[in-house]
């Protein structure tokens, strides 16, 4: 017989669905949806998603990088202050740079030995 052959581990990343929350009158924001799919050990669940804001992604880097001090993290896509949540192509750009992100080799290796 032969030996089993080990499966190479993956971790597909994707950010989706970006949606208007409105806190009240004056302030609002936009969330994306974030699913992870995956055969890696480092994960309880194969298929995960879960919302979130562009803050949530700035001190997720923050997090990281404190922790993984020798390590240089990828960028986030950049502030812009004339960010406009109603032009797609601004949600969208800020949207692909967030998937971008997550996407990173080395970003998916540092999440998984950070939570541990």
């Amino acid at each position: 017989m032969f030996p089993e052959q080990q499966k190479e581990e993956f971790v597909s990343v994707w950010v989706r669905d970006p949606r208007i929350q409105k806190e009240d009158f004056w302030h609002s924001y936009i969330d994306y949806e974030i699913c992870i799919h995956t055969n890696s050990m480092c994960f309880t669940m194969k298929t995960s998603c879960v919302r979130r804001r562009y803050r949530e992604f700035v001190w997720l880097r923050q997090r990281l990088q404190s922790n993984a001090l020798l390590v240089q993290l990828p960028e986030l896509p950049s502030k812009n202050l004339f960010f406009n949540m109603n032009n797609r192509q601004h949600v969208d750009q800020r949207r692909q740079g967030l998937e971008d992100f997550l996407r990173k080799k080395g970003l998916v290796i540092i999440m998984t030995l950070d939570f541990h």
